[in-house]
Formats: structure tokens, sequence, C-alpha cells
């Protein structure tokens, strides 16, 4: 059988990614963004621009971008040493353009900052401090003989007023993609810390999970020696002389042996849940028959006609049976039948690659409360201490299983358990023992 146990990538790993991709955004920005300013400069302000080497710089630019997909496409995190590697190279594609059109004597040198500030957010306070050294390194190389611009006659007139209104569409440009950054940096961050959540809280069900199966597993153990005594009892009753010709009693013991029967399957099957049976082999049979099995085992101490079972799954599959997803099932139905004790309908179908089975009574329903905290445990609508386990156990044996649970209230009344699985989950793989 497949593992089919949902394996999420842990936030930490995801961080480098959203930045390495975050990273690409504003490369392709600021690719967009100088070949505009490359086009307004030449065309509109008649400035001539050295085009060769500036365009150079953009074709860097680019490949760093193709070579940062790449690396996200691999699948795993992406490093620091990664991350500090691509600003390392935008400081120097942007150095080398400042170098010829101008140097410090360009108003877009002020864009050093911004590679400053992304630094500062995304790496570790070694790596920032090495973006803040190369930004000083590229000034200090700028001043060493930079490409001046020709200004055509009447920008030379006021060079300080051409400065000035650079200086102020590089202080826009700034401001917007430092917002705009910050802005998806602390939607990641409140992403990541969601995420950190729901891993901490799943943590603790499963913790919860484990102490509820060695508990289950010592009271199994210590059933089983009670049970087989009464087994032994009831068969030397059935044997007495007194009782033998006493039908009734024959019948009643018949049913008492039956009820412990069950108790002994039910112990069994926790202890084989818990790895604790010995030589036997995994119980090979089809979905159709899985089901067939655990809607049987509920119509048998209920009155005919009370168990409705609709078979809408199609074509059968070869299957493994898994003794917790069967327990989980059984006790959906035992739940429904103490609400709805004249009517359970159980509906299996299937949604492509994906088995949904369906319980329905005609009980009271679900509460609010009991909607809104599904799947948590000991919220129980029967108000029993230790109750509201059953459901708690289902979404968890189905969520290992890669599948999911939820609940609703029916518009004709009652209640609805709606279980979604992935066939792959239990499906039988030619390597199962037969």
């Amino acid at each position: 059988m497949t593992d089919a146990s949902l394996t999420l990538a842990p936030p930490e790993a995801d961080a480098g990614r959203r930045n390495m991709a975050l990273l690409i955004q504003l490369r392709w920005l600021a690719v967009g963004g100088q070949l505009a300013t490359i086009a307004v400069v030449s065309g509109l302000m008649d400035i001539v621009l050295p085009l060769p080497p500036l365009l150079a710089a953009l074709v860097v630019l680019v490949l760093i971008n193709l070579v940062s997909l790449a690396l996200l496409g691999r699948g795993r995190a992406v490093t620091n040493i990664e991350l500090t590697a691509a600003l390392l190279f935008d400081v120097a594609a942007l150095a080398w353009q400042l170098h010829h059109s101008g140097g410090l004597a360009n108003p877009f040198a002020s864009l050093f900052l911004l590679q400053v500030v992304i630094g500062a957010i995304l790496l570790t306070p070694r790596s920032s401090w090495a973006i803040v050294a190369a930004t000083l390194a590229a000034l200090a190389a700028l001043r060493l003989n930079p490409t001046p611009l020709l200004l055509p006659e009447r920008y030379a007139v006021d060079p300080l007023g051409l400065y000035l209104k650079g200086s102020l569409v590089c202080f826009v440009l700034i401001a917007v993609l430092l917002v705009a950054f910050v802005t998806r940096i602390s939607r990641n961050l409140r992403e990541r810390d969601g995420a950190l959540a729901a891993a901490r809280q799943r943590a603790a069900e499963e913790d919860h999970i484990v102490r509820m199966g060695l508990l289950a597993s010592g009271a199994a153990h210590e059933l089983g020696t009670p049970l087989s005594t009464l087994s032994v009892l009831i068969g030397d009753w059935k044997n007495a002389p007194a009782v033998a010709r006493n039908a009734e009693l024959q019948e009643d013991l018949a049913d008492m042996d039956g009820a412990v029967q069950r108790c002994k399957a039910i112990v069994g099957g926790i202890l084989m849940s818990a790895g604790e049976a010995r030589g036997e082999a995994p119980q090979l049979t089809t979905m159709r028959a899985f089901l067939t099995a655990i809607v049987e085992a509920s119509r048998a101490g209920r009155m005919p006609g009370t168990v409705e079972f609709n078979d809408l799954f199609g074509p059968d599959v070869a299957i493994v049976s898994d003794p917790a997803l069967r327990q989980v099932i059984g006790n959906v139905m035992d739940n429904a039948a103490e609400v709805s004790p004249d009517w359970i309908g159980v509906t299996a179908s299937r949604d492509g690659d994906m088995a949904v089975i369906e319980i329905a009574d005609r009980g009271p329903g679900f509460s609010e409360e009991m909607l809104e905290h599904f799947g948590q445990p000991y919220r129980s609508s029967k108000g029993r201490p230790g109750g509201g386990l059953g459901l708690f156990l289902l979404v968890n044996v189905v969520r290992k299983l890669g599948g999911n649970a939820s609940v609703a209230n029916r518009d004709a009344g009652g209640a609805l358990v709606r279980i979604v699985l992935p066939i792959s989950a239990i499906a039988r793989e030619e390597g199962d023992a037969s």
C-alpha cells in the first residue's frame, strides 16, 4: 500500500523559495523600468547614451532571472548563499550601468539603497553586511573614470535642475518598489506564521492520538483475558443439561456469545492496528467488499431496513484493508444510529481518483458549535465526559491517508458526514501479498 500521508514542506524551507520568487519579480520590474528609462532619455530627452553596455547589463539581469527560475524548478529550498549571490549580481549590474552613464553624477545612484534594504530583510546578518560592503565598493569604484553623459545644450545651462528631476524620479521609484516589496514580505510572513500555527496544531493532535493509541492498546491487552473467560463460561452454560433443554436461554446465550465474539474482534483489531499482531498477512480485498463488510457489520445488530447502502462507486478497485479506516467509518455509523435508530444512509461514489463516502441520518443534526469546531477532540453533542473522539479520530485517520472529512446538516433534516479519500492511498500494489 502506498504511503499517502501528506508531507508538507516546512514553512522555513519554503521561505527561501518565496524570497527568490520575489527577487525575480522585482528584477523583471527593474528590467522593464530601465528599458523605459533608456527609451525616454534617448528618444524624448535627446541625451546620447552608451546603449551597448547598458543593454548588456539588462541581458545579464535577464540571464540571472532565468537561472533563478531554474533554481526554483529544482523543487528544493533556496539557500541564503544563493539569495546573496543573486543580490550581488544585481549590485554589480547596477554599478556597471552607472559607470557608463555618469557615475555618481547619475541621480539613479541612490538605487543602491534599495539593494541594501532588500538584503537586510531577506538575508542573514552576515550576508546583509556583505551587500553593504559590496555597495560601498561599487560607490568607490564609480569615482574611477566614469563615462560622463553628453548633455544637449538646453540641459547644460542648468545641470543641477536635471539632476534634481532625476533624483525625484529615483525617489518615487525606490518608494514604490519598497512599498510593494515590504507589503509582499509581510504577506509571506503572515502565511508562514499561519503555516507554523497549523503545523503546531497538527503536531499536538498527533501527539494526542499517540497517547490515546497507547491507552487503547493497554486496554485491549487487559480486556483479552476477561473476554476469553466469558466465552468459556458461555460455552459451559450452553452445554449444561438444565440450560440445553431451555430454547429461550439457548437463544439468549447465542446472542451473548455473538456480542463477546464481536468484542474480541474489536480488541484484536486494536492490537493489529497498533502493530502487535504477529504473523498475520495484510488483508487484501476490494473497495466495494470493504464498504459492504462495514455496512453488513452495522446491519447485524439492527432492525432490517434501518441501514440503507447506495453503491454508486462504479468499477471496483483492489485495495488493502485498513483497520483504522474501517473502525472510524464504523464509529460514524454507530453515532448516526444512536440519534437515528430507524434509518441511516451510506452512499459510496467516486469522483475521479477519489472515493467519496457519505453517511447520513435523520437525527437532530449538528449544532453550530459542532460545525465550527469539527474535528477537535472532546467536542460532543452527547454531553458525555470524554466524548467527541469519534470525529476527531476520523479526521486524523483520513488526513493521514491524504484525504479529508467534513460535516454538514441535511436540508431534509439530520446530519451528513462526508469522507473523501484518494484511492491510491489504500490501493493494492503489485508487490502486495495475496
